[in-house]
C-alpha cells in the first residue's frame, strides 16, 4: 500500500487548496471524497473571490493571498476567470458614509470611490438614479464554480500528481491511519476539510464554536441579449452583512435604517450580489437561513425578494429565471475559519463565513506553515 506525505478528506475548495499547498511543496497528496465529484457548498456558490469587505486582519490577508494563487493557478487548470472587479452601490446617504469610513482603511488600497455618473460612464449596465456613489474595488476574479472545482481537482491530478478516490466515505482518522468505506490508508498527516459535518468525522470539535448550518438560495437569470457586467455587483444590504464594512462604526445608522426600510430582506438574510457567466446569464444571489437543519425546500417569496433588489441595480429588460438551487455551509460567531487538532499530525479545518473561494488557499498555506 502506497505511504502519502499527506491525506485531505473532502474535495471541496478548501481540501483542494490543501492538497495543492501539499502538492507544489513535493509532497505526495491522497484526496478522499464520499461523494463521486464535488457536490457540496463548493459548486453551489457564485465562484467570486471576494476581498473587500472581508473581516480586517487576517481573514482580508487570506483572502489576498487566495487571490493571488487564484490568479496564478486558473490559466494553468485551464480556468476562465470570466471577470474581475467589484461595484458596490451606495444608495443611501447612511450607505455612501460606509463607503467613505472604508475608503480610509488600509483594506481600501487601489479601490476608488465613483461618483454615479463616473460608475455609469465605465458600467452602463448599473442603474445608477438615486444613487449616492458607488465604490469600485479592482480586486476580485469570478470563475464558474460548478466547472472550475473539477478541473481544479483534475489539473491537481494531471500536473501535480494528486490521487483522487471518490464515492468513499472516510470512517475513522486515526493518523497515519485512515478508514474508509473501501479499505485504508496512510500518511503522515491528514486534514480532514468534510465542511464541518454536523453529524461526521470530528463533530465535537465544532460544539464550542456554535457552529451551525446555513442554507441559502440562488437563481440563475437570463437577462436581455448584449448585456454586460464589467464586474460582480452589490448593495446596501451587503455594508451590513460583510464584516470589513459592517465592522465600522458608520455601518450603525445603515443597519437602522434598513431594520426599517428592508425588515423582510434582513429577516431572510438577503443582500445582493449578483455575477455574470460566460453563456450571458447572471448567477444571483443569495439568502441566509440558519439552525442545525435547514429545510431543503426554497422559498418563492424569497427568490421575489432577490430578483427585486437585482433589477433595483441593474438595467434588465425581459430577463427571466432559467435555474434555482440551494446550497449549505457551516457558520460560527467566533470566527470566519476554524483550525483543530486532534494531534499533532491530524487537522480538521472549516471555513465558517461561506468565504471558502475567496480564503481557502491562503488558510492551507497557514496551516502547512504551523505544522
Amino acid at each position: 500500500m502506497k505511504n502519502y506525505d499527506l491525506i485531505v478528506v473532502g474535495a471541496g475548495i478548501v481540501g483542494l487548496a490543501h492538497a495543492y499547498t501539499a502538492a507544489v511543496r513535493g509532497k505526495s497528496v491522497l484526496v478522499i471524497e464520499r461523494d463521486s465529484a464535488c457536490l457540496g457548498a463548493s459548486i453551489r456558490n457564485f465562484g467570486f473571490v471576494t476581498i473587500t469587505g472581508q473581516r480586517a486582519g487576517d481573514h482580508w490577508q487570506r483572502a489576498l493571498r487566495s487571490r493571488a494563487i487564484w490568479a496564478d493557478v486558473a490559466p494553468k487548470a485551464g480556468i476562465d476567470v470570466v471577470h474581475s472587479g467589484l461595484w458596490l452601490t451606495a444608495r443611501r446617504p447612511a450607505a455612501a458614509a460606509v463607503l467613505d469610513a472604508f475608503m480610509r482603511t488600509d483594506m481600501a488600497a487601489d479601490c476608488a470611490l465613483l461618483t454615479p455618473a463616473q460608475a455609469a460612464e465605465r458600467h452602463p449596465a448599473l442603474r445608477t438614479e438615486g444613487l449616492q456613489s458607488v465604490l469600485y474595488s479592482p480586486h476580485e476574479l469570478r470563475v464558474e464554480s460548478r466547472t472550475a472545482i473539477p478541473m481544479l481537482a483534475q489539473w491537481l491530478q494531471q500536473a501535480l500528481g494528486v490521487d483522487f478516490r471518490f464515492s468513499e466515505t472516510v470512517t475513522q482518522v486515526a493518523t497515519p491511519r485512515v478508514t474508509t468505506s473501501r479499505g485504508s490508508y496512510h500518511a503522515e498527516r491528514v486534514v480532514v476539510c468534510n465542511n464541518a459535518d454536523p453529524g461526521g468525522l470530528f463533530a465535537d470539535a465544532w460544539t464550542e464554536h456554535q457552529v451551525q448550518l446555513c442554507q441559502l438560495q440562488m437563481l440563475r437569470v437570463q437577462p436581455q441579449a448584449g448585456f454586460a457586467l464589467q464586474g460582480s455587483v452589490m448593495g446596501d444590504l451587503s455594508l451590513v452583512r460583510y464584516e470589513g464594512y459592517s465592522a465600522l462604526p458608520e455601518a450603525a445608522v445603515l443597519r437602522a435604517e434598513l431594520e426599517r426600510d428592508e425588515a423582510e430582506s434582513l429577516a431572510h438574510g438577503i443582500h445582493l450580489i449578483a455575477v455574470q457567466s460566460a453563456d450571458g446569464s447572471l448567477v444571483v444571489g443569495d439568502s441566509h437561513h440558519y439552525g442545525p437543519a435547514p429545510s431543503p425546500f426554497a422559498s418563492e417569496a424569497v427568490d421575489r425578494l432577490m430578483l427585486r433588489h437585482l433589477r433595483e441595480a441593474l438595467r434588465l429588460e425581459g430577463e427571466h429565471v432559467v435555474e434555482r438551487w440551494v446550497g449549505t455551509y457551516p457558520v460560527s460567531p467566533d470566527a470566519p475559519c476554524l483550525v483543530k487538532a486532534p494531534d499533532d499530525a491530524t487537522r480538521v479545518v472549516a471555513v465558517t463565513s461561506g468565504s471558502g473561494a475567496s480564503t481557502a488557499f491562503g488558510l492551507a498555506e497557514e496551516v502547512w506553515s504551523g505544522w
